[in-house]
């Protein structure tokens, strides 16, 4: 994957390795193409981590004493971390990593030796790391602020029951266009890959992400991303290959950073956290139109999860039960400056006075529209059409 230079991203307490961790997670599809974690998934026993079949392990009883956390990096409000250890009293401690890949190997290396408590999967992940033995089934008995959940956000396609995950933030994808360069509205994915081919030729930046590139295709012509049908795919290719990718200027997963804020290029598409960081960030945020992909986009989704062969696995549930409080909710939303899946949390953000709300939060509508990815036997074509457009663009 690319690597990026340290930047903030959109909450002013950002840094560097939420940006690369965000481009590593929203990136699955490519590295399980590249790098192979579906192959590092097939190597390990279904059902194979330490005792066998995994049960909880937590029963409500006293405490650990310590509680070690591996996610992405900078990924929740330090207020929250230390309110936990002054309040609950395990010590915590927190590793980054940057891809579900690396989570994955760090997890399977272990082979029931110990290490980390909780960890923050993406959703496509899960069904594999669940048959795999890689997760442990959550006590849910102990997680009773999970009830300040909103239930649009849980019973996802990868975990129906939250019997091994719980949605600790999501986001999804759409557009940026400069209204001084570009006259006309643009609503919609054939909007943009039309304006690319045109208005915007040399001035558009996709995402450098296999499975958003070969997105944008799919969305626009009402085809499921997740097809593994040939035809569909080859038809994929054809375009973004030899129609879309002469026109395109930058792969650049991190818009929000620079080319929007420095105007780089008229047409961009970005992430919805990154598209309110680069349009606060501007000099002429007004010039700026942010579009939701349509007329179907993606919503990816991190998950709240504990490793099945957690050290300390009543402080991870408490820990979990901690974080989903509304108070702690808001406090990580202003923090990363994503939904959290919290109960009515836009109402409190409304009222907390954050900006740029609509890149936050999506009525129903919009969310009816976002579809969730998964990890399938297209990857590897998903990968090659990636790789064959950066060639063709000259990148």
């Amino acid at each position: 994957m690319t690597e990026h230079n340290p930047v903030r991203i959109l909450a002013d307490h950002g840094t560097a390795n939420r940006i690369v961790s965000d481009m590593s997670r929203r990136g699955f599809f490519s590295l399980v193409g590249v790098v192979g974690g579906t192959a590092l998934l097939a190597a390990c026993t279904p059902g194979g981590g330490p005792g066998g079949k995994t049960t909880p392990r937590a029963s409500g009883g006293k405490l650990e004493g310590s509680l070690s956390m591996y996610s992405w990096g900078d990924y929740d409000a330090p207020e929250v971390l230390s309110a936990f250890t002054k309040e609950l009293g395990p010590k915590l401690t927190v590793d980054s990593f940057g891809s579900n890949e690396e989570l994955i190997a760090k997890l399977v290396a272990a082979k029931g030796t110990g290490g980390y408590d909780i960890i923050v999967p993406t959703g496509a992940f899960i069904p594999q790391m669940v048959q795999n033995n890689l997760l442990m089934k959550l006590n849910k008995d102990l997680i009773p602020n999970l009830s300040h959940m909103d239930p649009a956000f849980l019973g996802r396609s990868w975990d129906k029951g939250n019997d091994y995950s719980i949605c600790k933030a999501w986001g999804t994808t759409g557009f940026v266009y400069d209204t001084t360069k570009i006259s006309r509205e643009l609503k919609t994915w054939a909007d943009f890959l039309d304006c690319a081919q045109k208005e915007a030729s040399g001035k558009t930046s996709v995402l450098d992400d296999p499975a958003e590139i070969t997105g944008m295709y799919y969305w626009s012509h009402g085809i499921d991303w997740n097809t593994t049908d040939t035809a569909d795919i080859d038809k994929c290719e054809d375009f973004i290959v030899t129609k879309l990718a002469p026109h395109i200027a930058a792969f650049d997963s991190y818009p929000g950073s620079g080319a929007i804020p420095q105007s780089a290029h008229a047409l961009i598409q970005v992430w919805n956290g990154d598209a309110r960081q680069g349009i606060l960030a501007s000099d002429k945020p007004d010039k700026w139109q942010w579009v939701l992909g349509a007329p179907t986009t993606e919503l990816w989704m991190d998950n709240w999860a504990i490793s099945s062969t957690a050290p300390h696995p009543e402080a991870a549930h408490a820990f979990i039960n901690f974080v989903l409080t509304p108070e702690n909710q808001i406090k990580n939303v202003d923090y990363i400056g994503y939904h959290t899946g919290a109960k009515d949390i836009e109402a409190t953000a409304k009222s907390e006075g954050l900006e740029m709300l609509d890149l936050v939060f999506f009525t129903q509508a919009q969310l009816a529209t976002m579809k969730d990815g998964e990890v399938n036997s297209a990857q590897e074509r998903t990968v090659d059409i990636y790789n064959k457009a950066k060639a063709a663009a000259g990148a």
